[in-house]
């Protein structure tokens, strides 16, 4: 199916894509790697009356670190400059566990973080990690900008806080006071497919006790689920076997699934107990 008709335009400056945006009203819509928007528009779930293209506007594409360790994604950077980022690899755990398992090479080639948290789908992969580790989106708009907490941006399936002008420029990850560890696993049909259930948990570390935690969940609810008392289980505490038990229980009793063609609720909530299970061990030293 072809999309309905649309105006396109592609500014050169974040000031002009903004006045753009604006003008366009309510029925405009940015388009930075199209992956998640251009499918609805062909599928017509989505018909925007005009594209703000943002691939022209410069100084967009980078990720990196400030000196007080806060980690900044902008809004063109790529799923696959985060699969393959070296600073991810030795700083990051749960983000680079979850890069490589971000729909396909083709995908992860033009896609990117921000334009998936945005997207607010409930079975995407990066607003669940970005949760869990505590980050937020700057959005900018002729007001000028805010910064937003993630778990307050996402209010539903595909609904987010932004205002119809704004563009959100980049994903802030704040600084770890300890050692990060955690991970990210997911279960899919096939490569490349949207999770079925996906786990996200982000641990900071003094020794061996849990000074801080996150857990959020996908494909398990209308929206990314944050699971702030299983969380709240382990912070403060030692990863034990009985630590590890308690919030994975908890963690499983914060999905919310439904049977469908993929398995029944009762499975997903199992596989959300046992992800976590396994990313706690891994993080303990356990196998």
């Amino acid at each position: 199916m072809y999309p309905s008709r649309f105006r396109y335009e592609a500014p050169r400056s974040l000031d002009e894509a903004i006045v753009t945006l604006r003008d366009g009203g309510d029925y405009a819509k940015v388009l930075a790697g199209g992956q998640s928007l251009v499918p609805m528009m062909k599928l017509r779930f989505a018909s925007p009356e005009l594209l703000v293209d943002i691939n022209n506007v410069p100084g967009l594409d980078y990720h990196r670190t400030d000196p007080d360790g806060t980690l900044r994604i902008g809004a063109l950077c790529r799923h696959a400059d985060l699969e393959r980022s070296t600073l991810l690899t030795s700083t990051q755990p749960t983000m680079a566990a979850a890069a490589p398992l971000i729909a396909d090479p083709i995908v992860r080639s033009r896609g990117t973080l921000v334009g998936s948290v945005c997207h607010a789908d409930p079975q995407g992969d990066w607003a669940s990690v970005v949760l869990a580790l505590g980050g937020s989106v700057v959005a900018q708009g002729p007001r000028g900008r805010r910064t937003i907490p993630v778990a307050d941006f996402v209010t539903g399936p595909f609904e987010t806080v932004l205002e119809p002008d704004e563009i959100v420029v980049e994903a802030l990850i704040p600084p770890a006071t300890g050692a990060r560890a955690g991970g990210y696993l997911k279960l899919e049909r096939r490569v490349g497919d949207f999770a079925t259930v996906g786990v996200a948990v982000a641990l900071e570390m003094s020794g061996a006790t849990v000074t801080r935690a996150g857990i959020a969940l996908t494909g398990v609810g209308g929206s990314t689920i944050g699971a702030t008392e299983a969380a709240s289980a382990l912070t403060g505490q030692t990863l034990t076997g009985q630590t590890i038990e308690m919030a994975a229980g908890l963690a499983g009793d914060a999905a919310r699934p439904r049977t469908d063609h993929r398995g029944s609720a009762a499975y997903k909530r199992h596989m959300v107990r046992t992800f976590v299970t396994r990313i706690l061990n891994r993080a303990g030293g356990s196998t």
